[in-house]
């Protein structure tokens, strides 16, 4: 991994984004402008806990990053980051993911706290900015608003390549909701599932950016693993 693509690691005390210049010879932590709140020093070397980043081909040095408490930018590819938590109901979640075409735009699915890791107020809502995290707007017309004390997970949630994408996403209670403009209307796809951990999707029958190809979202058992190529088939693990 270069600069530009630093990887992250979660694993105890010494969790935190970390990056090489020399293919994995040596790391360094990356962790600048990010604060722990579960340790006395504030804004420690490392000691961070990453629970989602996403980078877009496109502009490879600008990252976005939702840590256990905190959503973050960074246009230096790591460098420094910068607070983006605006006018999300909390900064706390694990879900996250890039918008396939457009490198100012991801998007999130917020939990209340550590303590209750479900959908503030018990409304599902998926939140997108489109200004690289200078404001944020909850899209969630067809998704439940009462009642709904759901989590997604940070490998739950995908997107497809088509335009206007498609956005997927799984939920700990095994509900499946899909959106194919890009979050501005859901449907809920399958429920009675376990566990939703994972959601890939692959587009068929279409080249990318088509219009008419056929989106699928498709969950499998817990047995099989993500199979991927050309044709960015992917697959989706339960448990």
């Amino acid at each position: 991994m270069g600069r530009d693509s630093p990887e992250a690691n979660s694993e105890g005390e010494a969790g935190g984004v970390y990056g090489t210049e020399d293919r994995g010879q040596n790391w360094r932590a990356l962790n600048r402008g990010i604060r722990v709140v579960y340790q006395p020093e504030k804004y420690p070397e490392f000691g961070q806990c990453v629970h989602k980043f996403v980078m877009h081909p496109e502009r490879p040095s600008r990252l976005f990053l939702q840590n256990h408490w905190g959503l973050y930018r960074s246009d230096d590819g790591a460098e420094t980051w910068q607070d983006v938590a605006n006018g999300v109901p909390s900064d706390f979640g694990f879900a996250m993911v890039a918008h396939p075409h457009n490198p100012d735009c991801v998007y999130t699915v917020p939990v209340e706290s550590d303590e209750f890791r479900c959908a503030p107020e018990g409304r599902l809502r998926v939140y997108r900015t489109r200004n690289a995290g200078a404001s944020w707007e909850p899209l969630q017309r067809g998704l439940p608003q009462k009642g709904a004390y759901e989590t997604v997970l940070r490998d739950a949630m995908t997107t497809d390549s088509l335009d206007p994408h498609g956005l997927y996403f799984g939920t700990r209670s095994g509900q499946l909701y899909g959106s194919s403009d890009e979050g501005k209307t859901w449907k809920k796809i399958l429920e009675g599932l376990p566990s939703v951990v994972c959601v890939k999707s692959a587009v068929i029958g279409e080249p990318r950016g088509s219009r008419s190809g056929k989106r699928v979202a498709a969950p499998v058992s817990s047995k099989s693993r993500t199979a991927s190529g050309k044709s960015r088939k992917g697959r989706g693990r339960r448990r």
